[in-house]
């Protein structure tokens, strides 16, 4: 497909609350263009929208679409049967999904995508903040609210553009990136891909679209003989090409020594505002991609130094020296484990008490061993109903089968409304909250109520 688009003045969102949608929105208002669109929920992102002068309504209603719509933009989280889009569908409008509007964006562009299935947003956000920092104007597509733009679209005036490379629903495979991460290959999105070899073959595709140099994190199992990229690994193993050593934790921060093998360089203690091993993994690639474009040493380091890191990304929501609140995004059990275990790092000798909500019945029925052997290494675990978000229950599958696999006999299984109430009978010293629904509206409540 090809689209033009300067003939389109007004554009219809399906799902404009999305954290990606939100962003395309975000660029294509900054054309110029006339922006509507719906979505279930009316959540603080969807109020700054229409602070920003676009037209959003929250009922399912073919009525509050306008006349005159040039283009309509949807998100496969959207049901097949919803009114809007079977009204789009039936009146032959032109439709396009996000990943291919991302794909026609990156066409003009020099485009810097990050993939994997964990690790994207952080990445991509670092990548871009560092490159902002050294001079190179990029535009970025974030998967979250980057807190030193508090946006999750950033405009810019150069040809480099920062994209994830999403593998929910296939959607990488509309970008040609001239540089591209992948971060991680763990199983994820099986509801598409059927099983983890399926969703590998599709990674391996993606990165033989890539055209110039490609990062893989020491692990990944790739034959890159086959790539027109040329392969760099990365990682916190010292035989990595970029690698990141001597890692210690200096509350909040991680320090860190950075290696470049290929060009024998090592520049040493690194100070690194995101704790946890997975996150100063996330900064090697990042710091990687900024020496292949040219920057320069000391505004690299200035710019790890003062990333704020994002929404719900191990965000510091309440911190005195006698009780810390964290919350994370973290829906999958590598994420689990990585929070967990970067919460333990910062704070060994206290009691870390853990919130999840687990995302998806298809993600709990496919993970069920992982989350239980995951929520384990807590001290405390407080589990939730299931968040369905795009999906119908599916029978035998509850928080309880996995409440059932833990070993930690310290556990509780409740609702979400009576978290708060729970949580004020605890003595709390390391309080996180993880999950992606919306157990993130929650947090700014449970930090006054407790806190």
């Amino acid at each position: 497909k090809s689209m033009n688009f300067s003939n389109i003045k007004k554009i219809y969102f399906v799902g404009i609350g999305g954290i990606g949608m939100s962003a395309l929105a975000r660029y294509f208002k900054g054309l110029g263009m006339d922006i509507w669109g719906y979505d279930r929920v009316r959540t603080d992102l969807t109020m700054e929208l229409e602070n920003e002068g676009m037209q959003v309504h929250y009922t399912e209603d073919v009525a509050g679409i306008p006349a005159g719509i040039d283009l309509v933009i949807y998100t496969p989280a959207i049901p097949k049967e919803h009114a809007e889009l079977q009204y789009f569908r039936d009146n032959n409008f032109p439709l396009m999904k996000r990943a291919e509007v991302l794909g026609l964006i990156s066409r003009n562009r020099k485009t810097i995508a990050v993939a994997g299935t964990h690790g994207k947003t952080t990445t991509s956000s670092i990548v871009t903040y560092i490159l902002r920092t050294c001079g190179i104007d990029c535009t970025a597509f974030l998967g979250g609210i980057a807190l030193n733009f508090d946006s999750n679209f950033v405009s810019g005036t150069s040809e480099w553009v920062v994209m994830e490379a999403d593998e929910f629903d296939r959607s990488f495979l509309q970008l040609n990136p001239h540089i591209a991460v992948v971060t991680s290959m763990d199983a994820d999105h099986l509801d598409i891909y059927g099983n983890h070899e399926e969703m590998k073959s599709t990674y391996l595709k993606f990165m033989g679209q890539v055209r110039e140099h490609l990062l893989l994190c020491n692990g990944l199992q790739a034959d890159t003989t086959v790539f027109e990229a040329k392969t760099h690994s990365y990682g916190t193993d010292a035989g990595a090409d970029f690698s990141s050593g001597h890692i210690r934790s200096q509350v909040p921060n991680f320090v860190c020594d950075w290696k470049d093998k290929e060009n024998n360089l090592l520049w040493e203690d690194l100070l690194f505002t995101l704790p946890g091993r997975h996150n100063v993994e996330n900064a090697t690639a990042a710091i990687a991609i900024a020496r292949l474009l040219g920057c320069d040493e000391q505004k690299i380091r200035q710019a790890l130094r003062t990333f704020r890191g994002i929404w719900r990304r191990f965000e510091w929501v309440h911190v005195s020296p006698d009780a810390v609140f964290i919350d994370d995004y973290a829906h999958h059990p590598e994420e689990l484990k990585a929070a967990i275990r970067a919460a333990r790092s910062l704070f060994p000798e206290r009691k870390i008490t853990g919130v999840f909500q687990p995302h998806l019945y298809s993600r709990t029925r496919d993970f069920v061993d992982g989350f239980a052997e995951a929520l384990d290494e807590l001290d405390e675990v407080l589990l939730l109903d299931i968040y369905p978000a795009r999906e119908l229950p599916i029978e035998g599958v509850s928080s309880k089968i996995i409440f059932d696999k833990m070993k930690n006999a310290n556990k509780t299984l409740l609702s979400k409304n009576e978290l708060i109430e729970k949580l004020k009978t605890l003595k709390l010293e390391v309080l996180l909250t993880l999950g992606a629904g919306d157990i993130g509206a929650m947090t700014k409540n449970i930090a006054t109520s407790i806190f």
